[in-house]
């Protein structure tokens, strides 16, 4: 016999992680997604030492290790004068430190470990063609509304449906979404179209005055990720639409030639405008909680999102396990617990963001000068607090 049932919102990452890491603890979880097929968009992602320590617990780490590409390093170039900056090793001495190695991953091979795994879980049920819209609490628990007016009731609900999460505006009222002005161009290429000048094991990152570029192998070297970022004051740039390639050209215009021989290769762009929203300290109504981006959502900087929305998973079934099913306690200790961690993340990916990726003049020059003399054993140090695993220390470890 299950010990309840559970409605997740969402089929993202975040929603597919949490199902198993409930799933595994003996709930029914019924998993509710929007779109025609449960699938992800995007592009590479990148996933620390603390990511493989929640894949484990959530039972997927085997299999989420044979998708990823294991890269020797994080190397900062200055995009200006095409010369690095610095690195950061993580080849033995970083696993060695933190347990777990750093990779890439296709975002739908990280989202197909986890959704192949809910497939063959007797206590997931996944369901797709729902647009949930709100909730309610009920004597005996929580539902969900849809926008066709059918409602899904369980023991609890999971908002795990996004940056734009309907459970979210509810839950505060409507807090505001922050459009950062910062645009995210994204392609995909194969390993023959990649110049073989920058087909690099490592994640590189080529930084502008307001303005970086990233790209990375995937897919066993078949593919590479290839992200551009500048800041606009454009204000009609929506979710995963068709970038312009003159646009993008023009961003970069002054990047150093051999890299931005790279930006005149992919013949499709889509692009995305990032947005996070400002901490809130509470994420629970009765028997209804957010995780993933719908409590936390963070710009792309210090690659931890869907890393997040995995600790979230590891934690929320931690703490159903050590409550015995008393939603109440275990939802307020889950927050107490993650929102600390999770808006240090979402605060600091602002100001890397600022101070890492996009400086100009004498703040570039300052970066620079302070990387450069970091040795690696600082730089292992200065990541401990995030890929230590402290967020799930004695449950993932």
């Amino acid at each position: 016999m299950s010990k309840g049932k559970i409605i997740v919102a969402g089929g993202g990452i975040a929603g597919v992680s949490v199902a198993m890491g409930l799933a595994n603890i003996g709930y029914a979880v019924t998993v509710l997604e929007q779109a025609p097929e449960f699938g992800e968009i995007g592009a590479g992602i990148q996933i620390g030492p603390n990511a493989f320590h929640a894949m484990d617990y959530l039972g997927v780490g085997d299999t989420g290790r044979s998708k990823a590409v294991y890269i020797d390093k994080l190397i900062l170039m200055d995009g200006t004068d095409g010369k690095e900056v610095s690195h950061v090793d993580i080849g033995e001495d970083f696993r060695a430190r933190f347990k777990n190695p750093y990779a890439v991953i296709h975002r739908a091979d990280l989202h197909a470990v986890f959704l192949d795994a809910c497939k063959a879980h007797d206590n997931v049920t996944l369901v797709n063609n729902v647009v949930v819209t709100g909730y309610e609490n009920t004597p005996n628990g929580a539902k969900v509304l849809t926008q066709n007016g059918q409602t899904y009731e369980g023991d609890a609900v999971i908002g795990a449906d996004g940056v734009r999460s309907a459970l979210r505006r509810q839950l505060t009222g409507g807090d505001e979404l922050k459009l950062s002005g910062h645009v995210a161009y994204r392609a995909v290429l194969q390993h023959d179209d990649m110049p073989e000048h920058l087909r690099w094991n490592a994640a590189t990152l080529w930084a502008l005055p307001k303005r970086h570029m990233v790209h990375y192998p995937l897919q066993g070297w078949k593919t590479f990720n290839l992200v551009a970022t500048f800041v606009t004051d454009i204000d009609n740039v929506g979710e995963n639409e068709p970038g312009k390639r003159d646009e993008i050209l023009a961003a970069f215009e002054h990047l150093a030639p051999e890299a931005r021989a790279l930006l005149e290769v992919p013949k499709d762009w889509r692009r995305w405008v990032l947005a996070d929203r400002d901490p809130i300290d509470n994420w629970v109504d009765g028997n209804v909680v957010l995780l993933g981006d719908a409590a936390h959502p963070t710009h792309q900087y210090f690659a931890q999102g869907a890393c997040m929305a995995m600790e979230d998973a590891v934690m929320l079934a931690h703490q159903l396990e050590k409550h015995e099913g008393d939603f109440s306690g275990a939802f307020a200790d889950f927050q107490t617990a993650r929102i600390p961690r999770a808006y240090r993340v979402v605060l600091s990916s602002r100001e890397i963001g600022k101070h890492i990726y996009h400086p100009a003049g004498a703040h570039r020059l300052v970066r620079n000068a302070v990387l450069a003399a970091k040795s690696q054993e600082e730089y292992r140090e200065s990541l401990a607090w995030l890929y230590g695993g402290t967020g799930l220390d004695g449950i993932a470890d």
